[in-house]
Order: structure tokens, then C-alpha cells, then sequence
């Protein structure tokens, strides 16, 4: 076991037998992170809170259960958690309005063209993202970010396969007319000041 897998599972052990201080700095080291992580699913601030909360409830209550891995498991299976517990509050709270759209209707696109991110900060990348519609974005999160499959998807969001599809390749669309957009406002910011 190398030395950051023997920190981690001292950690979880710790954890296990309640030690509350332990618990402390999982939350501590995990937070941020796991807030991250919500807030691509859930723009409302307090909604976050509330889920974060409810998550951490969880991963305790549940973190004998979990099988260590090495470095990183916990954080993944925390996020599955966190992930899941996103969805579920928008199954209970929001209509996500996802529908099949005809492929006429799809924006103009070519099938291999993919947003360009790495000259753009991660908190714009995350702003684009969260200004997704609900369906949209949730869609997005889980193809790219959680790598599930439109079939996946279809299952955890009790829609069609191809609803999946249409979902994330409209978003596609938007992010690339949003990074479009960002870049020419770079551009004309760059120029003003010249």
C-alpha cells in the first residue's frame, strides 16, 4: 500500500469506528469538491446546501458498505452519492421538460464538432453549463462528466433513449454558441483595451 492509499484507508478506518474528527476532515478535504460537483446539477444555492447535507448524511451513514479501492475510491463513491442524491431532488422538485425532438430541429451542427474548453477559466465552463436548461444540463452531466450512456441515462431519468440524445446534443449546440460567444467577447475586451 503506498503511502496516500495507507492515509486514505487510516482515514476511512477512523471514519468507521465514528471518530468525529475524522469525519471533520473527510467533510473539510471533500466539500468544495462535492459542492462542485452539485452545483453542475443544481444552480440554486440553498438547494445545493440542502443536498450536500443530506449527501454527507448518507456517506456517513452508509461508509460501512463501502469497499476501499485505493486513493481516490472514497472521494468517487462519495460523488456517486452526491450525484444521485442531485437527481433525485430533481426528480421531486423540478419539471424537467425533456422531450425527442425531431432531427430537423436539432441545431446546425456538424456530429464532430465538440465545445473547445481549455482557453476558457473553469468557473465560465461551469457558469455555460449551469445555464443549460434543467434537461439539458442534466442530460450533459451525465454523458460527459458521470460518461454514462444515452441508455444509462434513459434508465436513471425514466426517458427514451433517443430523448437522451436529442437532450445532450442540444446542449452540445448551446455550449458551442456559448464559447463562441465568450470568445468574442474576450476578443472585443482585448481590443477596447488596446
Amino acid at each position: 500500500m503506498t503511502k496516500e492509499e495507507n492515509k486514505e484507508h487510516k482515514l476511512l478506518q477512523q471514519i468507521l469506528q465514528g471518530n468525529k474528527t475524522a469525519m471533520k476532515k473527510f467533510y473539510e478535504e471533500n466539500a468544495g469538491y462535492l459542492t462542485a460537483v452539485c452545483s453542475r446539477y443544481i444552480s440554486n444555492r440553498e438547494d445545493v446546501k440542502d443536498i450536500l447535507q443530506e449527501s454527507f448524511i448518507k456517506i456517513f451513514k452508509a461508509i460501512d458498505k463501502f469497499e476501499f479501492k485505493g486513493v481516490g475510491s472514497l472521494r468517487a463513491w462519495s460523488t456517486r452519492i452526491v450525484v444521485n442524491e442531485s437527481l433525485r431532488h430533481i426528480k421531486v422538485n423540478d419539471k424537467m421538460q425533456l422531450t425527442t425532438l425531431p432531427s430537423w430541429d436539432l441545431p446546425d451542427m456538424a456530429d464532430n464538432q465538440e465545445p473547445e474548453f481549455e482557453d476558457i477559466p473553469t468557473s465560465a465552463i461551469l457558469e455555460m453549463i449551469q445555464s443549460l436548461p434543467l434537461g439539458y444540463r442534466t442530460v450533459f452531466n451525465l454523458y460527459v462528466l458521470e460518461e454514462k450512456s444515452h441508455k444509462e441515462i434513459a434508465s436513471i431519468l425514466n426517458i427514451a433513449e433517443s430523448t437522451s440524445a436529442s437532450q445532450f446534443h442540444r446542449a452540445k449546440g448551446m455550449l458551442v454558441k456559448e464559447i463562441e460567444l465568450y470568445r468574442l467577447k474576450l476578443k472585443q475586451n482585448e481590443r477596447s483595451l488596446a
